[in-house]
């Protein structure tokens, strides 16, 4: 996997999930936004669609191959791991911090409880995926932003995302736009929720 990385030496560190056709550079802006004093690592997807990478392959719009999501988030969340003992940052001072295609690969790794991650900056996911029986989330925090007019995820997947989280224990703070862009008052509202979470 490619990726970057930008050392604020910090004890906080923004994971970088690009969404698909994008790349390990994407989210940087936003996260320099976000906070412009934690560390970076942006992570591009090895799964490659019609041109156009991604972090795991999906059968149609809204219906994931579920084998190949397993894979690559075990892959993902190794490769992160790695990065963590290269560069030397603290996998439980990381927020993943996914757009789309990476928000929905960031959902994986969150509800995975093998993995160290509690803490999630979700833009525009879906996650229409069977759960787990028993699933509990507590501690979890996310943040995450919804289309009321997005032409690819459907309301009821955005709600069915909040309603995962939300009803297995999880801190949720949510955000509705309009369509499946990033928009600058999203980002504010994610800004004052980092700033509730203390991470530094």
């Amino acid at each position: 996997m490619e990726y970057i990385y930008k050392d604020n030496h910090s004890n906080s560190t923004f994971i970088g999930l690009h969404g698909t056709g994008g790349n390990e550079k994407d989210l940087l802006s936003v996260a320099q936004y976000l906070n412009p004093t934690y560390n970076y690592v942006g992570i591009q997807g090895d799964v490659i669609e019609n041109g156009m990478r991604r972090f795991f392959k999906r059968h149609a719009e809204g219906q994931y191959d579920i084998n190949n999501l397993n894979q690559q988030g075990e892959k993902l969340a190794s490769f992160i791991e790695q990065l963590s003992e290269r560069h030397q940052f603290n996998l439980d001072k990381v927020i993943l911090l996914g757009f789309s295609n990476g928000a929905n690969i960031a959902i994986h790794l969150l509800l995975n409880d093998k993995y160290a991650y509690d803490k999630g900056i979700l833009l525009h996911p879906m996650y229409p995926v069977p759960l787990d029986d028993g699933l509990n989330l507590n501690g979890k925090q996310v943040f995450t932003s919804m289309g009321k007019e997005d032409p690819i995820v459907p309301i009821k997947e955005s709600e069915r995302v909040i309603e995962i989280f939300e009803s297995h224990g999880a801190s949720v703070e949510t955000y509705w736009g309009r369509s499946h862009q990033i928009e600058s008052k999203e980002l504010e509202s994610a800004k004052r929720w980092i700033v509730t979470l203390g991470n530094n």
